[in-house]
């Protein structure tokens, strides 16, 4: 008969973390899904993600000595180790320890992996403060709530919330490019942008537009769609037609649920459609120039730079604005991308829209990272406004 085995707690079954230099890349994976299906619950299958032989424990066998009226301690769940205060704290700072280290470390066999253990170990970090479900539900997804203060064209203060399904990028080994899961800092930063000075960005002019359309780059979980689908009416703005647009099969279909939760009696409020910036055409719905691209956090690599200028060239009507976000991540593969945006839109060889312009950065600001929001490798983002000259 086999041993019985219970779940160990964190702060006796995570490695040390002067020990992570010495960790096998299988090791620091498996302490992050033991940690996911303790704190994510609902985005890690426990029975599937945990390796027993590294945080179960053998139960001492009894050996009749013991009082059969004492009562047992009961053996630890994911439940009630979620709700042990001195755990989530010890969790929350190998967490932090393990973020601050993670880039230096050489175990990981390749740059990817680097990066899935990145993002694996922030997403946890954020479930340690977010609002959980009902974990009896086991298929029901991770819900996020946010909240940006605005206000009216009479300076009347009222709340933008939206609600998201959030998924944890990362988690399918064979597939690197669900990013749009998950919602990153950017876009929660550049919502709060929007709500709070919305006639920076001319959302407060929409109404002298000739078609009034918003197309979103990438747009992932549909944050920033979603935003604006509930910022401009509340600017007495009620003719605009907001498109977020993606292609990854399942970030799409997350975000037509993001869409279905934000506005359940009305899903056409904002619309989705697949956009692949490397092959796309101009057929409906983007028959019809857009007054106003977004994006945030979209370009992880030089080609994309190219790929969304050349796209925002062909989407773009004249006189209209492309507000791009991007993240700035100093260490690691991603370093240097921020570089790669000014190169693309200040090329010679960039194309000509209809009217024989070209795009090019109108303005470039800094934006600092705040407190709570972002993972840890990140620095601080860059502002493009971008325009035809």
């Amino acid at each position: 008969m086999s041993t019985p085995r219970t779940l160990a707690l964190p702060s006796s079954s995570l490695p040390p973390l002067f020990t992570l230099a010495k960790q096998a890349e299988s090791d620091i994976f498996n302490a992050l899904h033991y940690l996911a299906a303790i704190y994510c619950p609902l985005s890690f299958p426990f029975s599937i993600e945990l390796d027993e032989t590294k945080h179960v424990v053998a139960e001492p066998v009894d050996s009749g000595y013991t009082s059969g009226n004492e009562d047992d301690e009961p053996a630890p769940t994911p439940a009630t180790i979620r709700a042990d205060p001195y755990e989530k704290s010890f969790t929350e700072r190998w967490l932090t320890g393990f973020l601050s280290r993670a880039e230096s470390l050489d175990n990981f066999t390749s740059e990817e992996s680097s990066q899935r253990a990145l993002d694996q170990a922030a997403y946890i970090f954020e479930s340690l403060f977010a609002n959980a479900l009902d974990e009896d539900d086991q298929n029901s997804p991770f819900l996020r709530q946010f909240s940006f203060d605005t206000h009216s064209t009479q300076g009347e203060k009222k709340h933008i919330s939206v609600q998201l399904n959030d998924g944890l990028a990362g988690t399918n080994d064979s597939d690197f490019e669900d990013v749009g899961l998950q919602s990153w800092g950017a876009s929660i930063v550049f919502s709060d942008m929007l709500c709070a000075t919305p006639e920076r960005f001319s959302l407060t002019d929409l109404s002298l537009t000739k078609h009034n359309r918003i197309i979103e780059l990438g747009a992932g979980t549909g944050l920033v769609s979603l935003v604006l689908g509930k910022l401009i009416p509340a600017l007495g703005i009620t003719d605009s037609k907001i498109i977020a647009t993606d292609y990854h099969p399942a970030v799409l279909e997350n975000l037509q649920s993001n869409i279905s939760i934000n506005y359940p009696e009305d899903a056409s409020a904002v619309e989705t459609s697949c956009l692949d910036w490397a092959d796309f055409s101009l057929d409906a719905p983007f028959d019809v120039p857009a007054s106003m691209l977004f994006a945030t956090d979209v370009v992880y690599a030089p080609e994309h730079a190219c790929w969304l200028r050349d796209c925002a060239t062909q989407l773009l009507s004249e006189g209209g604005v492309f507000w791009l976000l991007v993240t700035i991540r100093p260490n690691g593969k991603f370093a240097g991308i921020g570089d790669t945006v000014e190169a693309a839109f200040t090329a010679d060889e960039r194309p000509c829209g209809k009217g024989g312009k070209k795009l090019d950065i109108l303005e470039r600001q800094k934006l600092d990272k705040r407190s709570g929001v972002g993972r840890g490798d990140e620095s601080h983002y860059e502002l493009f406004k971008i325009g035809w000259a």
